[in-house]
């Protein structure tokens, strides 16, 4: 059992190594350190409006944490791990039908998610996590440093929630208010990142459409205090004259000006130049400097998934598409000046009202609706694990080669060496070549995985991302050794019941 004699002076700078820190309140208990996240209904509930009204739109506007100002100055390695108590497992919840698999067709386990929260710089962010098995169907495990920030003298993170299955704004098994945060003593006090997990209780998950817009009169929009839209709607003159002329019509109509752009040289008076998307080949033969047709800037090279690609080219979109299955797919855009002049045409709108009413519902405990990982400490280290999450971030010489949307995994033996880094204060962190960016730390490392169960054992979750060969892109990943002293901040997670927001 390590222990640390001062906490940490700083932040700490380098090159080569994401991560995220943590600190908070810890208990008296030289261990287990636990702190409330959201410790009433009333604040689950206002954390629950703020991720989910307007459609999510939070949620959607989060990115994947990846603060520059933590970074590592050296890493080596050392001999292998010495047991603190004897190995040990828990077994996972959910078991799925088996079915036979002959390829490495990975199925992703239904218990990954994103972990969604407001840091103390005010800025929303998510991590990876999982559900793991624990008594009450209520556990996510993630590191350590996407539930405390160290930044902010021993706090955990605001507005703290988990979203299993989440893609592009929706939550198809509901969001998950977290209650409570339960990690090791030396994280949360000393910031030692051999301790850089986290076991968190959450709420009943909600469900449904969290706020449902419902069209009003203009009378009942103005009357209406809580949130309410308008929206504009292009109509022709017809039914913009109908609609004025109807004293029994209660919408609002009214005609607007709207410029319509006419083409013009880059010297006529007031012209302002746009860019028009055309062929690779197109924007090849065209010139450069100003001028109509002449090259906008240089071609742009959008990461999008694999459907996304395929559903452009049946489009039939105009840049140049490279197909990858892998997740890894990109669109290529290629744009030529375009100058205009103002003019004027009249258009027509009708504006319809809308308020937003709550549609919340519950849709119970989280491992009844996704299951949970089991749970596995002190086993051999050059062993077979494979890892989840969602990376978003960009390399080290800016390269962004994944869009978060999807989640990514690893597959290989963990190092037999412990891995050092003294500005961490990481003396036993276990390491997995593993090609991933920020957005992917949080993600659980399963041990034992079950393709056709997509279950396995939460042996580590990712803490720091590495660049070991210094080339400027990430390609290592570590985690926390799980030992008998993880196993007792899990027991007392796994223990801790939270309960229902909505009967």
């Amino acid at each position: 059992m390590k222990r640390i004699l001062l906490p940490a002076g700083g932040a700490i700078l380098a090159t080569g190594l994401l991560a995220a820190g943590l600190a908070s309140t810890a208990q008296a208990d030289d261990t287990v350190a636990s702190d409330a996240l959201a410790a009433s209904q009333a604040k689950a509930v206002e954390t629950l409006e703020f991720w989910t009204k307007s459609n999510n739109a939070a949620l959607r506007g989060a990115v994947a944490f990846n603060p520059d100002n933590l970074e590592v100055t050296k890493i080596s390695s050392k001999g292998g791990y010495t047991s603190d108590t004897k190995p040990g497992s828990t077994a996972p919840i959910g078991e799925e039908k088996k079915t036979t698999v002959k390829v490495q067709n990975v199925n992703l386990p239904k218990t990954i998610g994103k972990v969604f929260f407001e840091g103390r710089d005010g800025k929303l962010y998510w991590c990876s996590g999982t559900s793991i098995q624990s008594t009450y169907r209520n556990l996510v495990a993630t590191a350590g440093h996407c539930v405390y920030d160290i930044a902010a003298n021993d706090e955990v993170v605001s507005r703290w929630v988990f979203v299993p299955g989440y893609y592009q704004g929706k939550a198809p098994w509901g969001v998950y208010v977290g209650k409570q945060a339960f990690t090791h003593y030396d994280f949360d006090v000393y910031e030692d990142f051999d301790r850089d997990y986290a076991f968190v209780t959450v709420y009943d998950g909600i469900g449904g459409a969290m706020y449902q817009p419902k069209k009003v009169t203009k009378a009942e929009f103005d009357a209406y205090e809580g949130e309410k839209d308008a929206k504009d709607v292009e109509v022709s003159q017809e039914e913009f004259r109908k609609g004025r002329l109807d004293p029994t019509n209660q919408d609002f109509y009214w005609a607007q000006k709207a410029k319509d752009a006419e083409p013009a040289g880059p010297d006529y008076p007031g012209a302002e130049v746009t860019k028009v998307e055309v062929k690779e080949a197109q924007y090849k033969a065209a010139g450069v400097g100003k001028g109509q047709g002449r090259k906008f800037g240089e071609p742009i090279v959008e990461n999008v998934t694999y459907k996304e690609a395929v559903e452009y080219l049946n489009n039939k979109g105009l840049g140049t598409v490279k197909l990858d299955r892998r997740g890894n797919s990109t669109i290529t855009h290629y744009y030529v000046q375009w100058w205009v002049k103002p003019g004027s045409a009249k258009k027509y709108f009708r504006t319809d009202f809308y308020i937003i009413q709550h549609a919340l519902k519950s849709v119970g405990r989280l491992g009844d609706n996704v299951g949970g990982q089991g749970f596995a400490w002190n086993q051999p280290s050059g062993k077979y694990v494979r890892t989840f999450g969602y990376p978003y971030g960009p390399h080290l010489d800016g390269n962004k080669p994944y869009t978060g949307v999807t989640p990514k995994w690893c597959y290989g033996k963990t190092a037999k060496k412990a891995l050092l880094i003294p500005s961490k204060k990481v003396e036993e962190q276990q390491s997995l070549k593993c090609s991933v960016t920020a957005g992917y730390d949080g993600g659980p490392w399963l041990y034992k995985y079950s393709n056709a169960k997509r279950l396995g054992y939460v042996n580590g979750v990712t803490s720091l991302i590495a660049d070991t060969d210094d080339n400027k892109r990430y390609d290592t990943i570590t985690t926390a050794y799980f030992d008998g002293e993880t196993n007792v901040v899990y027991k007392a997670a796994a223990a801790s019941a939270s309960g229902k927001l909505i009967p």
